[in-house]
C-alpha cells in the first residue's frame, strides 16, 4: 500500500529541488524516516528544516483531506485543502519561512491527484 503523505512530500521535494538544492529529496527521505520516531535530526540546516516542513505540511494536508472525505466531501479540490492547511498553520502562530505557500500548493495538488486508498 502506498503512503500518500510520503508520495506528496517526495513530489514536492522533486519539484522544489531545482531552487533549493539537489539534496532536498534525500533530506525529505530522512525526515520521512524520522517522522515515526522521537529522534530529531542531529543537524538543523536550512535544507533539513525545509524537508521537515515539507513532511509536516504533507501530513497535515493528508489529515485534512481524509477528514473532509470522511465527512462526505469525497472530491475536495486542492485549493480547499491548501486553504485549510494555511489556516491551520496560521492558527498555531508559527513563523513560516518564505516558500511555504508554494509547498502547500504543490502538496495539496498531489494529495488530491493521488488520494490513496479509501478508508
Amino acid at each position: 500500500m502506498t503512503d500518500p503523505v510520503a508520495d506528496a512530500a517526495r513530489t514536492a521535494a522533486a519539484i522544489l529541488a531545482p531552487s533549493h538544492g539537489p539534496n532536498l529529496p534525500a533530506e525529505v527521505e530522512a525526515a520521512l524516516a524520522a517522522r515515526d520516531t522521537s529522534q530529531r535530526p542531529d543537524r538543523f540546516l536550512d535544507l533539513v528544516s525545509l524537508a521537515t516542513l515539507i513532511v509536516t505540511i504533507a501530513t497535515l494536508a493528508w489529515t485534512i483531506y481524509t477528514d473532509q472525505r470522511d465527512r462526505h466531501h469525497p472530491e475536495s479540490p486542492a485549493d480547499a485543502i491548501a486553504r485549510q492547511v494555511r489556516i491551520t498553520l496560521r492558527n498555531h502562530d508559527t513563523t513560516l519561512p518564505p516558500g511555504t505557500e508554494q509547498i502547500t500548493e504543490i502538496i495539496a495538488t498531489e494529495i488530491t491527484r493521488h488520494p490513496g486508498p479509501p478508508r
